[in-house]
């Protein structure tokens, strides 16, 4: 398929920050995750990019938040079970744009996994706002989607970023 590009087109990406775009709508109760299925399938491609040297920066929405902010839909405990599954740390950041992403994103060394806050805690997410689309893609060097199920969405995280960022 011409246009599509593959993880071997890109090249080196020692040291480069990947914003990796997963899905992570996964079923939480009592702040537990209990069904990790969408993880597990998100984590060759984590190991991959880690393993050639990534700091891979995950991207994903959770749920539906009506007004910003919300506890019942951070991503925090998705964060800690995905430090299960991939058996490894992952790293989490209050949000996903700002002074916390970009401190968490600069702390990063080689091969670090990082979760950002919920996408969807920004109006900008769905209306794929140029302006919300350009401070997520300040957080990254390169833009990869393993989110397949959310691809059909022109959100700033899914549709915005592969704009901005190769």
């Amino acid at each position: 398929m011409a246009g599509f590009k593959t993880l071997d087109d890109i090249g080196n990406i020692d040291g480069k920050r990947v914003l990796l775009r997963v899905d992570l709508n996964v079923p939480v109760a009592d702040g537990k995750v209990t069904d990790a299925t969408r993880i597990e399938r998100i984590a060759p491609t984590i190991a991959e990019l880690s393993g050639k040297g990534a700091k891979v920066i995950l991207l994903a929405h959770f749920g539906r938040p009506k007004d910003g902010p919300s506890p019942e839909f951070s991503l925090e405990p998705i964060a800690k079970a995905s430090a299960k599954v991939l058996g490894r740390p992952v790293g989490f950041a209050p949000d996903c744009i700002g002074d916390a992403a970009a401190s968490a994103v600069a702390a990063m060394n080689n091969g670090d996994v990082l979760l950002l806050e919920n996408t969807r805690f920004y109006k900008g997410e769905e209306k794929n706002d140029a302006a919300f689309t350009e401070k997520l893609a300040a957080n990254g060097d390169i833009f990869v989607s393993d989110a397949f199920s959310a691809a059909h969405r022109a959100h700033s995280s899914t549709e915005g970023l592969a704009h901005l960022l190769p």
